[in-house]
């Protein structure tokens, strides 16, 4: 017959301390858990309220500015309109005075030679283009058709031009840091619109270009006698 061996005191204690260690470990690492997924659950919680708070705000003003509008039966068709197409009341609004205002223009498109600086402009498909003899639109050949700045807008590539003037300082020559093209600018003769090139338009949407020579050598008397120029950057 044979005898178990008998466990020593000593054994028995270091394999008790050694499975409470390990307990105590697992205690550790599994404990966190639960924390960490209610903390989880709070913040997604606190999250979705932020958002409906912020979705009821936005729909409360839209409201307030629609009330303010004498919309009559009209009503119900503006406000599904704005939400199925997704637009704030700025941009309804807008949507619709550019239809009024620019009926009959066009929306061009256009740019520098490497495509840092893109624009818009609405316009006529029928342009009409000033051909400067003054001694800066002959050196770049500066031919340019002038919008009021309502109807352009910058798209891209602010950050990428460079502006010159001389003399008066008025006439903004803006081009593009990187290529050097001037696709568009502010004229002396307009400071409140801006001077595009045809040439730097993209294809499809000019009709036709009636040129129209002005004497910019004598700059002061072709303003004074010109009866149009001035009004083209009115909106």
């Amino acid at each position: 017959m044979v005898k178990a061996k008998k466990s020593s005191p000593k054994r028995v204690a270091t394999t008790e301390r050694h499975t409470r260690t390990a307990a105590a470990a697992g205690a550790l690492v599994e404990a966190p858990k639960p924390a960490v997924q209610v903390l989880g659950t709070k913040k997604g919680k606190a999250k979705k309220a932020a958002i409906k708070k912020q979705v009821e705000e936005d729909t409360k003003e839209d409201d307030e500015r629609l009330s303010l509008l004498d919309l009559g039966a009209q009503r119900d068709r503006w406000v599904n309109f704005v939400k199925e197409q997704s637009l704030s009341t700025e941009d309804a609004a807008k949507l619709l005075l550019d239809s009024f205002e620019y009926k009959g223009l066009v929306k061009h498109s256009g740019g520098c030679h490497c495509g840092a600086v893109r624009f818009e402009v609405w316009a006529s498909a029928d342009l009409h283009v000033f051909d400067c003899n003054c001694s800066i639109c002959v050196k770049k050949q500066n031919r340019h058709f002038i919008v009021p700045s309502s109807r352009f807008k910058l798209v891209k590539g602010a950050g990428n031009l460079a502006t010159y003037t001389f003399n008066t300082n008025k006439a903004q020559h803006t081009f593009c840091k990187t290529c050097g093209v001037q696709s568009f600018y502010t004229p002396r003769s307009n400071p409140d619109g801006y001077g595009i090139a045809p040439h730097c338009l993209d294809e499809g949407t000019v009709r036709s270009i009636h040129v129209e020579q002005i004497n910019g050598k004598e700059w002061e008397k072709a303003m004074k006698e010109h009866k149009t120029i001035r009004n083209m950057s009115k909106s």
